[in-house]
C-alpha cells in the first residue's frame, strides 16, 4: 500500500524493517514492479538498493521496464536500465519494452527518449512481434517518424 499511495517515507520504513520488495500481491505486482511501472522513481530506487528482483515479472509476464517504456516513464526507464534489467525481456504478448513503448505508448517525445535509451542499452529492433510485425514497421504504422528514424541510426 505504501508503493500504490507513493509513500517514500513509510516504503522506507518498511524496506529497512526487512520488508521484502519482491513480495507480490494477489495480481502479481511487488513493490519493485510498482514503482517501476508507475514511475514511482524514489520508491524504485529503494526496493533496488533492498534486493529488488530486477529479472522479476508481472501477471503479463513483463519486467518494470516493459510498462515503464509504455508510460514514456524516462528516468525510470534509465534506472532501471542501469540497474540491469534485461532490455530485450518479451513477455506474454511477445512484447519486449520497445514493443510496448511504440504499439502502448503515443509517439511523444519521452516515448522517443525512451526508444533512444533502449536501443542505446541494445534492444533488438529485430525481434518481431507474435504476428511477425517488426518494431519499426510498427512504429511507421502509427505515424512514429521520428521513432523510426531513430530505429533506422540504431540499425
Amino acid at each position: 500500500m505504501a508503493t500504490k499511495a507513493n509513500h517514500v517515507k513509510v516504503a522506507r520504513l518498511l524496506l529497512e524493517s526487512g520488508a521484502d520488495p519482491n513480495a507480490k500481491d494477489k495480481i502479481q505486482d511487488s513493490a519493485f514492479l510498482y514503482a517501476g511501472a508507475e514511475g514511482l522513481d524514489e520508491i524504485l530506487k529503494l526496493t533496488l538498493e533492498h534486493g529488488a528482483d530486477v529479472r522479476s515479472t508481472n501477471r503479463y509476464g513483463g519486467t518494470a521496464l516493459i510498462p515503464a517504456s509504455e508510460h514514456g516513464h524516462v528516468e525510470t526507464v534509465r534506472i532501471l536500465l542501469a540497474a540491469g534489467v534485461p532490455v530485450n525481456h518479451v513477455n506474454n504478448l511477445s512484447w519486449t519494452a520497445l514493443h510496448e513503448a511504440i504499439v502502448l505508448g503515443n509517439g511523444s517525445r519521452d516515448h522517443v527518449t525512451v526508444v533512444r535509451l533502449l536501443l542505446a542499452a541494445g534492444a533488438d529492433p529485430s525481434i518481431p512481434d507474435k504476428q511477425g510485425v517488426l518494431p519499426r514497421d510498427l512504429a511507421a504504422r502509427r505515424g512514429y517518424q521520428e521513432i523510426v528514424k531513430e530505429i533506422d541510426r540504431a540499425s
